[in-house]
């Protein structure tokens, strides 16, 4: 640990003493300054020939632009010295016939000079440190050379950190590895007892918003040790090595607080794979600063305490020496959460305002697949922010409903009006997609059907509700999907025997299916159990940009394409069969749709159980 030097001017001893010694000369001049008032009293030029007439006046004080005197017979205020800001060129000689006493002044201009010029110089230097000081305090580029290379991290002590373990849900895997640590930091003798160390790194990766942040501090709270938080895009700067200077940086304040935790951010942007983009040059600094971290972790005694944990969603491309054993140990998933995770999270947010009764968490968990927690929490929000709109006493269930279709959906379009045949189209289009999605997908509840724009471009709706998670899917299971996706298409064809520009989404969703049916899940039987593609970005579900290189032969990807045409053209004959046999309630439906806007589950099962499949009319609308 560093011993940092005394210093004078950060002695609060002596800036009092400088403190009083400033304060004694101000009080100094200015009790001068009020006895020179008091004795001494401006005197109008009329008044001073008058007194000078009388034989008051006894001895002058000369300057180029007054005159300061003196009276034999005080003035009426009591004041015997005056000054006249005024001399005649033949006063000389009427003083002298007074018998006054004359003497010339010397005019001092120090003062004069001090405040002409030193004066401006110390403003400007004055201000021109105040405003390095604000920008070192924001970490800007201004915050001066000597202090460019200190760390930014924002420390929190321990009792700055509210966040607990309990405040963190739905993420009970993660939970358990990171309450290991805690208790290594609490108690390390009792846990290394059989000659176990402390992990050097744990690695937090998932997709955003599943709550890697919200783990690091919760872990830092339930620790009780400093927590050093810091972003991977602050350690980079234009100058070349300030990179480097601040992971040392970091590293030193936090040895000198061990134990302690050190938490950096979106690492991806720090720890880059070292040449990864291909095209040579301009990587000299970050390079410099991923090395300068390798070397801080290789050389940090574990048994301080001192815990490095990372956060990141793109772990595939971190430089493979960072995520070797001895530096980071450990890598913790932190996936989105699944049925019973989103209860848990939503019982945290809950908390937080007013429910309804029918607003059961359950029920709330299954209308969220794939939801992260910050989707859940922002889902709560709108849900409480439609009910203060239409002024409830609390957030219901409808509530919930309406937030999840404004974040899936996109927020209502009342404006957008579409002219009777495009409305008719939408209304065919989407009963289409439920009559299939009920037909085939069984375990995936058709929740909702509209025909409200939404969004950018979505003129009409379907939701489906999962009954369960799924992890796994089956061939016939993506034909199902598909042929969903599809139900929109082949209800306009059967309807109006063409096709509109409606179903582009729906097209582009079905062949990134069957493109992945062929090429990487190898379930096409004349292609074989062969893998053409690759998964690419895993945890963010992209890909990188710039075409992969192929693998394949010319006639083998002509394979590929016809197999993604045929599994395509089926998955449309499907839909357009199972619609045909279903035409009346295909049009019923839409009907319904035309009349309405919106279908919700009870109007789809009357749908269902009301009107037979051989074209009867439907019961009156209630």
């Amino acid at each position: 640990m560093a011993v940092e030097k005394p210093n004078s001017w950060s002695n609060p001893g002596q800036w009092n003493l400088w403190y009083l010694a400033l304060a004694l000369l101000a009080i100094t001049l200015i009790n001068d300054a009020w006895q020179s008032w008091r004795t001494v009293g401006p005197l109008a030029w009329s008044e001073f020939v008058q007194q000078l007439d009388a034989g008051n006046v006894a001895e002058v004080v000369v300057y180029p632009d007054r005159l300061h005197g003196e009276l034999r017979q005080p003035l009426p205020g009591g004041r015997r010295q005056f000054v006249t800001l005024r001399v005649e060129p033949d006063l000389a000689g009427k003083l002298t016939e007074r018998g006054v006493k004359v003497t010339g002044g010397v005019q001092n201009t120090f003062l004069r000079d001090v405040l002409g010029w030193v004066l401006p110089a110390l403003i400007f230097v004055s201000l021109w440190l105040f405003l390095s000081r604000r920008l070192a305090e924001r970490g800007g580029l201004g915050g001066g050379m000597m202090s460019i290379g200190k760390s930014k991290a924002r420390v929190y002590m321990e009792t700055d950190i509210k966040v607990t373990f309990e405040d963190v849900a739905g993420v009970d895997e993660a939970k358990e590895e990171l309450e290991e640590i805690v208790g290594f930091l609490k108690d390390p003798r009792s846990h290394s007892r059989l000659g176990a160390r402390i992990p050097k790194g744990i690695l937090l990766v998932g997709p955003p918003g599943t709550g890697k942040t919200l783990l690091a501090r919760a872990m830092a709270g339930e620790a009780g040790v400093p927590f050093f938080s810091i972003n991977g895009s602050e350690f980079v700067e234009m100058f070349v090595g300030v990179g480097a200077a601040r992971v040392r940086d970091l590293f030193e304040q936090a040895r000198a607080r061990a134990p302690a935790i050190i938490f950096i951010d979106e690492i991806d942007a720090l720890g880059r794979a070292r040449g990864a983009s291909g095209l040579g040059g301009g990587h000299d600094e970050k390079e410099q600063t991923l090395n300068q971290l390798l070397a801080e972790l290789d050389g940090f005694d574990p048994s301080v305490g001192l815990v490095l944990l990372a956060a990141t969603n793109r772990p595939e491309i971190l430089d493979p020496a960072l995520l070797r054993a001895g530096r980071f140990d450990r890598q913790v998933l932190v996936d989105r959460p699944d049925k019973r995770g989103r209860v848990q999270i939503l019982n945290v947010h809950l908390r937080k305002i007013q429910l309804a009764r029918d607003a059961d968490p359950e029920k709330i968990a299954e209308l969220t697949p794939g939801f992260s927690g910050a989707d859940l929490a922002n889902l709560v929000n709108e849900a409480a922010l439609l009910a203060t709109r239409r002024s409830a006493d609390a957030v219901g269930l409808a509530d919930f409903t309406g937030a999840v279709e404004r974040i899936v959906a996109g927020l209502e379009k009342k404006n957008r009006l579409l002219n009777p045949m495009e409305r008719r189209t939408v209304a065919h289009h989407e009963m289409g997609h439920a009559l299939v999605a009920l037909e085939l997908q069984p375990h995936e509840k058709v929740h909702k059907v509209s025909i409200i724009p939404r969004g950018i471009g979505a003129l009409g709706y379907t939701i489906q509700r999962p009954t369960e998670d799924r992890f796994l899917m089956t061939r016939r299971e993506l034909e199902n999907k598909m042929a969903v996706l599809l139900g929109g298409r082949a209800a306009e064809a059967i309807m109006f025997g063409e096709v509109s520009t409606g179903a582009a989404d729906d097209l582009a969703r079905v062949t990134d299916i069957a493109r992945s049916m062929v090429m990487r899940f190898g379930m096409d039987p004349g292609l074989g159990n062969v893998a053409y593609e690759h998964e690419r970005a895993p945890m963010l579900g992209t890909q990188f940009i710039g075409a992969e290189a192929r693998e394949y032969s010319e006639d083998t990807a002509r394979r590929i394409d016809s197999a993604v045409r045929e599994l395509v053209a089926q998955a449309f004959e499907r839909a357009r069969a199972l619609l045909l046999t279903q035409r009346a309630r295909l049009e019923t439906g839409a009907r319904w749709l035309l009349e309405r806007e919106t279908l919700g589950e009870e109007d789809l099962r009357r749908l269902l159980d009301e009107l037979a499949v051989n074209g009867a009319q439907a019961p009156a609308q209630d």
